[in-house]
């Protein structure tokens, strides 16, 4: 699937107790609404993680995408800005920092158990 850089990227926050979702507009004229997992700081740059949901709202591969993340520090009424990741290496290195998330995270709901 392609996305351009600089995608059209529309925040629909739910009620409290419900996830954020985002709405995606992809370079082949698709519209995907994707669940918002979390976003990640790896190094001096933030990145967005992506579940997207079918039209029934679910996700039905476990499939999650990553994005550079840029918000508008000056203006935060304006839509953050989505880039595709293009390199490898640093595709890696978002997806091992997405890993050492989920870890954390599943360890923090067993001591909380």
């Amino acid at each position: 699937m392609s996305v351009e850089k600089n995608e059209n990227f529309t925040s629909v926050p739910e009620a409290d107790d419900e996830e954020m979702t985002v709405t995606l507009d992809l370079t082949d004229g698709t519209t995907v609404n994707c669940a918002v997992v979390t976003i990640l700081t790896v190094g001096e740059r933030d990145y967005i993680v992506l579940l997207p949901l079918g039209e029934d709202g679910e996700n039905h591969d476990g499939m999650v995408w990553f994005y550079r993340y840029h918000e508008n520090e000056n203006d935060p009424n304006e839509e953050p800005v989505l880039e595709y990741i293009e390199d490898d290496e640093e595709y890696e290195i978002v997806s091992d920092a997405f890993d050492e998330y989920l870890d954390n995270v599943e360890f923090d709901e067993i001591t909380q158990e």
